[in-house]
């Protein structure tokens, strides 16, 4: 009985010892990629993709690569993704290279080198952020409005 019950406690170690991995690796893999709608689009020569409805899409989005923007839209105390966000990417005042409308919650975009304005509307409610686009790591952008607005 001691040796079962040892055997039980090493096998219950190297569980909890794994789980913490195996759950980091599920998290990286969509639950159902069949559900998942999004498909890289192009404008102006930008690429991008825009979506985010639901766990299996959200997470295919942001698994992916190449893309030097992303912006997330939410809304409340809760940060609950939400769609039907109009997006305006501008390189200078009144240069606008990017215009999208009914976005999100999720736009990743691949811009080349610069200094960007974006501008998020939702409901008639306007945020603004500047993003600096290099050769590094991803820009990260959260727009976040009130239950109310």
């Amino acid at each position: 009985m001691k040796t079962t019950h040892s055997l039980m406690l090493s096998v219950t170690a190297v569980c909890l010892l794994m789980c913490p991995v195996m759950l980091q690796a599920a998290s990286l893999e969509p639950i159902d990629s069949a559900g998942v709608q999004v498909q890289q689009q192009q404008q102006n020569g930008i690429n991008y993709l825009s979506g985010g409805i639901g766990l299996d899409e959200s997470k295919a989005i942001q698994q992916t690569t190449g893309y030097n923007l992303h912006m997330t839209f939410s809304v409340g105390t809760g940060n609950e993704y939400i769609p039907d966000v109009d997006v305006v990417i501008s390189k200078a005042p009144g240069q606008t290279v990017f215009n999208l409308s009914q976005a999100g919650p999720l736009v990743y975009v691949q811009l080349p080198p610069g200094k960007y304005t974006v501008t998020a509307t939702r409901d008639g409610v306007t945020r603004h952020d500047t993003a600096d686009i290099g050769s590094g790591a991803a820009r990260n952008l959260v727009f976040h409005w009130n239950d109310n607005s």
